[in-house]
This record gives C-alpha cells, sequence and structure tokens, in this order.
C-alpha cells in the first residue's frame, strides 16, 4: 500500500522545485527504471504492481508490492506502466569529452529535450548543455520520453553564452537562413547550438556562432515553415558523424 506521505512525495516531485528541495526524480516502466538501477542511480522509493515482482528480483527487497489501483493513483502517466521508483539524484560528473558537443538554448518542450538526449546516447554526445531556461530533464515527462537514455547522459544546466566564450571549438548554429549543411565542411570537433522551439537560437548565443548551417527543404510546395528541433538535431547529428 502507498502512504498519503508517500502519495504526497511522488506528485510533489512534478515540480522542479521540489525536486531540487527533495533530489529525487521519478521514473517509470520495467524497461526505465532497469536503465537507472543498471547505471548504478540509488533507490528511495520501489513500487511495483503484484505480478511483475519478478523483473526486479535484484531489488524486490526494496519493493512495495501494490495494486493496480494504488499505481493507477501515483503515475504520471495517462497508463501506468507496472512499476514506479524515485530515484536520488546523480551527483555531478567530471568532464566527459566527446568530438561533438551539444548546447541547448532555451528548449522548452519536455518531449524535444527527452527525444534529443536519446539522439545524444545513440550518436555518442556524452554530455548536453543546456541553458537555464531550458525545461528540467528530470520533468517526468522528460524521463519518460528519454526511455532510459538520461541514465547514461550527463545534463548540465549553466550560462551558455559564458561557456561558449570560454570554448576554442567551432561553433555551428542551426539557422532558417544558414549555410546547406549537404554542402558544408563540418569539422569533427566542434560545438553545435539548438534554439529554442518557435523563436530559434537566442541573440546573445547568436553572436557566438562561428558557422550558420541550415537544413535545406527539398519539397515542391515548400510551405512547411521549419523542423522540429528534434528532428532537426538528429539531421544535423547524423551529419557530422557521417563526415
Amino acid at each position: 500500500m502507498v502512504s498519503k506521505n508517500q502519495k504526497k512525495l511522488i506528485r510533489s516531485l512534478k515540480m522542479k522545485k521540489f525536486r531540487k528541495q527533495h533530489s529525487l526524480f521519478v521514473a517509470e516502466g520495467i524497461k526505465v527504471i532497469h536503465e537507472f538501477l543498471d547505471a548504478g542511480f540509488r533507490l528511495a522509493h520501489f513500487f511495483v504492481e503484484q505480478g511483475f515482482e519478478s523483473h526486479f528480483k535484484e531489488v524486490i527487497a526494496e519493493a512495495i508490492i501494490i495494486s493496480s489501483a494504488d499505481l493507477k493513483q501515483i503515475t504520471f502517466l495517462t497508463t501506468s506502466q507496472k512499476a514506479l521508483a524515485v530515484f536520488e539524484l546523480p551527483k555531478k560528473k567530471e568532464h566527459l569529452s566527446s568530438d561533438i558537443e551539444l548546447v541547448l538554448d532555451e528548449v522548452n518542450d519536455p518531449g524535444n529535450l527527452g527525444t534529443i538526449i536519446r539522439l545524444a546516447d545513440w550518436f555518442g554526445v556524452k554530455k548536453i548543455y543546456c541553458s537555464l531556461n531550458t525545461v528540467d530533464c528530470y520533468n517526468p515527462k522528460v524521463v519518460q520520453s528519454t526511455m532510459g537514455s538520461l541514465a547514461r547522459i550527463e545534463v548540465e544546466y549553466l550560462d551558455i553564452v559564458s561557456y561558449l566564450t570560454n570554448n576554442k571549438k567551432p561553433v555551428y548554429g542551426g539557422f532558417m537562413d544558414g549555410n546547406n549543411v549537404y554542402q558544408s565542411t563540418l569539422k569533427k570537433e566542434a560545438i553545435i547550438v539548438m534554439g529554442n522551439e518557435a523563436n530559434g537560437i537566442s541573440s546573445g548565443v547568436e553572436s557566438l556562432i562561428t558557422e550558420r548551417i541550415a537544413i535545406p527543404r527539398f519539397g515542391d510546395i515548400q510551405k512547411t515553415e521549419s523542423l522540429n528541433v528534434a528532428t532537426a538535431t538528429a539531421i544535423l547529428l547524423s551529419e557530422f558523424k557521417r563526415g
């Protein structure tokens, strides 16, 4: 059974200020929870729907077995995923280096950030740098949309203007009016900056871009205004990795 205090705590973790206050976040679903367990994240609370205990033999001693009805009362999802875990927020790691660095400037949509984290995992980008007003990566919607990739990717929030100013790598920015990425010579070591869903890269960050790149439209009608930021990130990462 889930206690009233546990329900109150879990519900509070929907908000960033309480995740920060308690140093906790929520992950749901068998696969997602296993990804965090395998990466060494520490459990604070763990709830498993009756009948699914066998999926968590290694940590079943820490589990509270609950009914489907109880799980529905604490899930953040439309359809509960048989298990819910509350993990401790990880400590900041040492700088993880990779040839390509990804910087996000005011990305607000949780689904977009979650997809970008999955893309970083796929393309071997070990760390993502986010502006201070980018959506929190431990937002439940972000955690879920990463499908466990957040367990392997470090996300750091900082003043990206200061970060870019003190970095020596070439800085590429995704723009609608940039140079055709398919015709550009892309450096193996570089920073890729992606901007806000509605407004793109902010003016303060734009001044630090060393090369503006764009994904050209090929459709005959050409009425689509722009690509989703996560889709654009996938295309650009693919081109940089292709060399």
